[in-house]
């Protein structure tokens, strides 16, 4: 059984400042913020760089590849797992992992991003990107 069908995804808050970003994910695009000052990747998407505190920051297209840090896996109320992926551009976001035998995830394994929409046939949100292993 696959992880995302046993579970409806959340409709997250979203605000103006990330419509780029929920645009991009729409069109299966995961875009993050860049520092044009330091250099580095930052993810959640705010618009002062965590790392320097500059307010020169944009949005830039990832690979949308990582791999698992941590992840948990619930049985409980249906069967899924949520995880922090290390971005391959460094950042480490908070996820679902999906479409796949949650007995067969481990730590380090290579991910690939997956967007699956938010909400309910009646209430649709957004496209949130997942992840799901690479084989």
């Amino acid at each position: 059984m696959g992880a995302y069908e046993s579970r409806k995804l959340a409709i997250p808050e979203t605000h103006p400042e990330h419509e780029e970003y929920w645009e991009a994910a729409a069109e299966g695009n995961l875009i993050l913020k860049h520092c044009d000052s330091c250099g580095e990747y930052h993810y959640y998407p705010r618009e002062l760089c965590p790392f320097c505190k500059s307010d020169k920051t944009t949005w830039k297209g990832a690979k949308g590849t990582g791999t698992i840090y941590t992840y948990s896996v619930m049985r409980k109320g249906g069967q899924y797992a949520i995880a922090f992926v290390t971005l391959d551009e460094g950042p480490r976001m908070m996820t679902n992992i999906v479409d796949c035998d949650l007995n067969g995830l481990h730590i380090d394994q290579r991910v690939k991003v997956v967007f699956k929409q938010s909400g309910n046939q009646d209430n649709p949100g957004p496209f949130v990107p997942c992840f799901t292993p690479i084989l």
